[in-house]
């Protein structure tokens, strides 16, 4: 588990720097004059900063594995496979919004961001449990 999650914390900062990068620079020319622009960059923004705050997430529950592991073993896992559904739902679902303008996808958003709050739920819980 711990490996596991270690890998899935670098491929996914690695794609959070990338896209945040490719938002900065890239999306800006091509969204330029369009009406909702702004309100597009906005959304990239987001899912690139939450993108990368649960990159971090998850070395986190790497890191912690070995030593959380023996109170709560399975509180560890959903913390971890938490912020990555809510990774791929919020940040996903925002960067292929802003892409497309898709505005329906929004309402995958927020399942995203409750998968997020259980993993920190879950984080919280292995904590309170060594």
């Amino acid at each position: 588990m711990e490996r596991m999650f270690l890998l899935l914390s670098g491929i996914s900062g690695f794609l959070a720097v990338a896209l945040g990068a490719f938002g900065a620079h890239g999306l800006k020319s091509k969204l330029a004059g369009l009406p909702e622009a702004v309100q597009r960059l906005g959304w990239w923004e987001t899912a690139a900063h939450y993108h990368l705050v649960h990159a971090l997430s998850l070395g986190l529950v790497g890191a912690l594995a070995t030593r959380l592991s023996p109170a709560a073993p399975t509180l560890v896992s959903v913390a971890g496979y938490g912020f990555l559904a809510g990774t791929l739902l919020f940040s996903g679902s925002l960067y292929v919004m802003t892409l497309t303008n898709i505005r329906v996808l929004g309402a995958v958003t927020p399942l995203g961001g409750l998968c997020l709050l259980a993993g920190w739920g879950a984080l919280a819980l292995a904590a309170w449990k060594l």
